[in-house]
């Protein structure tokens, strides 16, 4: 098979000429500029699109190019690289492409970003390939593997965590969701005789105590190769487990956004009771659809007991949870029980323990007066058709309320933070498709600037009056559930088949993911169904830079403590993976939110183009509208003003700084000054590459031909 690139025949002469320097840059004493923005060349192929996600997600700016696409811009010499002020000028940081070739033999297009990787020492990720010389490994066939790897686990290697994935403690799992289904295919291999290339993850050939790599460093012909051989897709874990070392690679730890795993966790209805699911009637009584005669609520309420748990379970994973309160709860169960309340009596002396959100008075429905003599409920309608709404007055109340009931309690509140019952209020389908619009002067009224939101109805953050949503993910562990049984009866009935006593949701709804294909037990099915896939679904967040918050209710701190095994799974499986350097971040609510909408801002003016970011030497400069937060993550040491710049993290810094309206300068630690800072003339040009066959029986499974 040829890999003959007609640029490695070029004089240094003609390699200048073809980047479009100017005469003399080969000797002139000229760092070259390097624009912060990575070039991602795509076929289609899920892999690329996995690392284009992870940098939208970050926030790094990058150009994609899709090859399936007629009229898409030519990678030449001109889109590569310029001359901004008499200096050369690199466009792009990094590339990443689908394989190490992916154009036809003899490109002129893999010709110019061949001479410009080596010119100005930009890298390449090769972000799904075949295993053989070309990339530096031997073909599987000779001592390799090709197959899934489904259920296996990976390993990171010395010089991986000395390098680019030193936020990993080692183990790599790969997935195994589904046995019916093939979800990792990988090649392992080692390198080619004399090859220089470092592998970075690595796992047992099956049948062997030998090791094929699937992450490694190709060093040749004056350029640098990231080497992935398994493929993968932008949600799976082993993706998102490597996804942060695969950018620090190609950026050299210098870019744009910024990334981190979050994980917090709210806890509503705290001093209330939440209404018990009925496996006889398969509703929960106290409910406004549970309209059996028959149906006497039965309440689950944490105790004493369960509080101090919390507080111990707090300290032993170093994790605070999120206690959205009703005070009437307390209120209540004082009138009822002469003026006792061991749970409200303990959760105020422990108060200190826990972050607080005010979850209205009395938890009422905040929207539209509620129809309940159908079911499903409705809206209740004015004599003129027009929707009947809570008043104003009312909402206010139920907010100011409980916020003085908290404050009188001693606990340590947040005032511009507001949790409504059932996130109710704001619009809900079918029945009320608007937001109530006495909401927004409620809030105002009380200086609301947080206000939560359920992320499965409204994933986006948006405005509601003076204050801005939080969209917060709920976890399948039910709030009418204090025990595990009942979670999973009820489980069962959500997700069965009519014909199998289900309520027939996934025949309605084909999207629904979690449908069953048979009844879980209710003694076992909770740990062994149940906990795994929450604690997946949870730690897929954790992973992808999301710091939207989870919630649950008071009920599941309760009785069988249902929600511990979930939370654990989460906390323990995400300790094992990574290092002490790469802690989970638990922020509250108001912070989740500010940095929400610094994202959204930072994406609105990446769109319009309102941001220039580059490198010279040891320096970065950014250049963006005056009061835009601006991000970046770069290594340890670099300045701002003199000043430290960012936060430690995953062994680099990273933050937001506010843009002044002049180009910010940062400095880069004189350790840091990386290859770029030292690219002032092009690399010396070198012969052809050998010609290597594809051997007999061998299939190339990435597009290219024997010979070809």
């Amino acid at each position: 098979m040829k890999r003959t690139f007609r640029t490695t025949v070029l004089t240094v002469g003609a390699l200048i000429a073809a980047l479009g320097l100017p005469a003399g840059a080969a000797h002139a004493d000229t760092t070259p500029r390097i624009d912060l923005r990575v070039l991602v060349v795509s076929d289609g192929d899920p892999s690329t699109d996995a690392i284009a996600a992870e940098l939208a997600a970050a926030g790094t700016p990058y150009t994609r190019i899709d090859l399936t696409q007629p009229g898409r811009s030519v990678i030449d010499a001109d889109f590569l690289a310029d001359t901004v002020g008499g200096r050369p000028r690199a466009k792009f940081q990094a590339v990443v492409l689908p394989n190490d070739n992916p154009f036809p033999a003899g490109s002129s297009e893999m010709a110019a970003l061949a001479a410009y990787e080596r010119t100005y020492d930009v890298p390449q990720v090769d972000a799904y390939t075949y295993a053989r010389p070309e990339a530096g490994l031997q073909y599987p066939v000779f001592g390799g593997y090709s197959g899934s790897l489904d259920g296996k686990q990976a390993q990171v290697t010395v010089a991986g965590k000395s390098g680019p994935f030193g936020y990993l403690d080692g183990p790599v799992p790969f997935e195994d969701n589904d046995p019916a289904i093939g979800e990792s295919y990988a090649y392992l291999s080692r390198p080619v005789a004399g090859a220089d290339f470092t592998p970075y993850v690595e796992a047992a050939i099956p049948g062997q105590s030998a090791k094929g790599t699937l992450v490694g460093e190709y060093r040749h012909d004056g350029r640098r190769e990231l080497v992935v051989t398994f493929v993968y897709n932008q949600y799976q874990q082993q993706f998102r487990l490597l996804a942060r070392g695969i950018v620090e690679w190609m950026t050299g730890g210098v870019h744009l956004g910024a990334s981190r795993n979050y994980f917090s966790v709210h806890v509503d209805d705290v001093f209330a009771a939440d209404d018990r699911w009925n496996s006889t009637l398969n509703c929960t009584p106290g409910d406004v659809d549970c309209t059996d005669p028959n149906a006497t609520p039965d309440p689950i309420r944490m105790t004493a007991a369960d509080v101090d748990h919390a507080v111990e379970w707090q300290r032993g994973k170093d994790f605070t949870l999120d206690f959205a309160y009703n005070g009437a709860g307390s209120v209540d169960h004082r009138e009822d029980n002469n003026g006792a309340d061991p749970l409200a009596d303990r959760l105020i002396a422990r108060r200190g323990e826990f972050r607080w959100i005010n979850h209205t008075y009395s938890h009422p429905f905040l929207g539209c007066v509620q129809d309940t003599s159908v079911v499903p409920w409705k809206c209740a309608t004015n004599a003129d058709g027009s929707t009947r709404w809570m008043s104003r007055n009312d909402i206010s109340d139920e907010i100011a309320i409980n916020r003085v009931w908290g404050l009188s309690a001693g606990l340590p509140l947040v005032n511009d933070e507001l949790v409504t019952g059932e996130h109710s209020g704001m619009k809900v389908l079918p029945q009320q498709p608007q937001d109530n619009p006495n909401l927004a002067l409620a809030l105002g009224d009380n200086g609301v600037a947080w206000l939560g939101s359920d992320n499965s109805r409204e994933p986006d953050q948006r405005r509601v009056g003076p204050a801005t949503t939080v969209p917060r993910y709920p976890m399948n562990v039910f709030y009418n559930a204090g025990r595990a049984s009942e979670q999973v009866d009820e489980y069962n009935w959500i997700y069965l088949s009519r014909a199998q006593g289900g309520s027939g949701i996934c025949e309605d709804n084909p999207a629904t993911t979690t449908c069953l294909p048979a009844p879980l037990d209710t003694a076992t099915g909770y740990a062994g169904h149940i906990v795994p896939l929450e604690t997946r679904i949870a730690l897929g967040h954790v992973l992808s830079n999301d710091p939207k918050p989870h919630f649950i209710h008071q009920s599941n701190l309760a009785e069988d403590r249902i929600a511990y095994p979930v939370l654990n799974g989460v906390l323990d499986g995400y300790a094992a993976l990574f290092a002490e350097d790469t802690p989970v971040v638990n922020p509250r609510m108001k912070d989740i939110g500010a940095e929400l909408r610094r994202r959204a801002d930072w994406q609105t003016a990446l769109r319009a183009g309102k941001i220039t970011a580059y490198r010279i030497g040891g320096t970065v400069t950014v250049d963006a509208p005056a009061g835009l937060a601006v991000t970046a993550t770069l290594p340890t040491g670099t300045t701002l003003a003199g000043a430290a710049f960012g936060e430690a993290y995953a062994g680099a810094v990273s933050g937001w700084t506010p843009a002044t309206g002049t180009p910010l300068s940062l400095t880069l630690p004189a350790s840091s000054a990386g290859p770029a800072a030292h690219a002032t003339k092009p690399a010396p040009a070198t012969g052809p590459a050998p010609r290597t066959r594809v051997p007999a029986g061998v299939t190339d499974p990435v597009g290219h031909t024997a010979d070809g």
